[in-house]
Order: C-alpha cells, then sequence, then structure tokens
C-alpha cells in the first residue's frame, strides 16, 4: 500500500525520509528528465532514427519518473538504501542506525526503483510502438 505525507515534519521508516529542500530537489529532477526524455524523442523524429531507437528515451524518463515518485512519497530512494534520512537543509543527511528502520527504507527504496524503471520503459515502449 502506498501511503502519502502532507507535511514531511519527521522520518518515519519506510514512509518518509525527506523534507521541504530534498522534495523540491526531487520535483526539480523529475522535470528535468522528462523534459530530457520529449527532448530525445524530438531528436531522435527529427533524424528519422528507427523505430527501436526511441526505447533510448527510457533512461531519461526513468529518472523523470524515480524523482516525480520520490517527490511524491517524500522518500529518497538513494537515501533509502544509504541509510540515511534528510528533513533538514540540503546537505544534512543523518545515518538511520536502527536495522529495522533502515530495512524499511531499503524495501521502499526498492519499490520506488522498480516502479520508477516499470513507468520509463513502459512510456519508451509506447513512444516506439508510435507509427511516425
Amino acid at each position: 500500500m502506498i501511503q502519502y505525507i502532507d507535511n514531511a515534519s519527521s522520518y518515519e521508516p519506510g514512509v518518509c525520509n525527506i523534507g521541504p529542500a530534498e522534495i523540491r530537489r526531487r520535483r526539480r529532477i523529475g522535470y528535468l528528465g522528462v523534459a530530457g526524455a520529449v527532448a530525445l524523442g524530438a531528436v531522435l523524429l527529427a533524424v528519422d532514427a528507427p523505430a527501436w531507437t526511441r526505447l533510448a528515451v527510457a533512461a531519461p524518463m526513468t529518472v523523470g519518473l524515480s524523482g516525480f515518485i520520490q517527490a511524491r512519497l517524500r522518500f529518497c530512494a538513494g537515501f533509502g538504501m544509504a541509510g540515511l534520512q534528510n528533513l533538514g537543509q540540503l546537505g544534512e543527511q543523518v545515518a538511520v542506525e536502527d536495522p529495522e528502520a533502515r530495512a524499511a527504507d531499503r524495501r521502499k527504496a526498492l519499490s520506488i526503483q522498480a516502479a520508477s524503471f516499470a513507468g520509463g520503459l513502459a512510456a519508451a515502449i509506447a513512444f516506439a510502438l508510435l507509427p511516425f
């Protein structure tokens, strides 16, 4: 079950590990990734590249989706895998010491990574199948 946190004011293992500054950073990454995918797609269409090469948009789209998912869930997958959390200013990461909390964070991080990859791949496949 996906749980959303409206106010990222405290760390909750497997639920919330970033605060407003990090959330803004993830949202920016989301916009940049999706913009990169659109730009790459436009270039591939402009040069009349083979349809299979359109699958290349999966990489920037995955990055973009990851940023948006992390911002929405208030959870950084990278921090989750590394055993960190940051509810303060950028660069103020704090280690998560509790092994159970770290395990919950790793599970959440893996689910974010899987969802991002699946979404990026689905978008790329749909783009590759377009008839132009």
